[in-house]
């Protein structure tokens, strides 16, 4: 399993594609969500993922919210409970650090995501809102100067 970053002009078009497919798969599909995924803030992300054999098993994408905010979004895995989710988030975490100046990171989090987020030192700055029939809590988590 490897490890993935890049930016959207890196991508190839197998890992674009597969990217895709698993968005599809967890968010259209699985959770019965029927939205426009394809919202052109693709052009402007990280892409951060895991992969084996060009199939996409866990991928995040990271992005600026506003000045000195990034927001991540996207977070999958194609399997739970083998710990592809939480390196996944600790390796996004340190791969937006060395590659995006940023005083904080946002996330509109699942209400049910919450401990997954906060092990990683997010706290939640919000009450839940509805978001596509699911709730949700933004959380921020403060970066550290020199944790970069």
């Amino acid at each position: 399993m490897d490890i993935v970053v890049k930016s959207f002009d890196e991508l190839t078009t197998v890992e674009l594609y597969e990217i895709l497919k698993a968005r599809a798969a967890i968010f259209v599909v699985e959770q019965n969500c029927v939205y426009q995924d394809l919202d052109d803030v693709d052009y402007q992300s990280l892409h951060v993922f895991y992969q084996e054999d060009n199939r996409v098993l866990a991928y995040l994408r990271a992005f600026y919210k506003e000045k000195g905010v990034v927001q991540i979004g996207r977070v999958l895995t194609m399997q739970r409970g083998n710990g592809w989710g939480g390196k996944l988030l600790h390796e996004g975490l340190i791969q937006i650090q060395k590659r995006i100046p940023a005083q904080k990171i946002y996330i509109e989090a699942q209400k049910y995501m919450i401990g997954y987020y906060q092990r990683e030192g997010f706290q939640v700055t919000s009450e839940p809102f509805l978001e596509d029939g699911i709730e949700h809590v933004q959380m921020k988590f403060t970066i550290k100067k020199g944790s970069e």
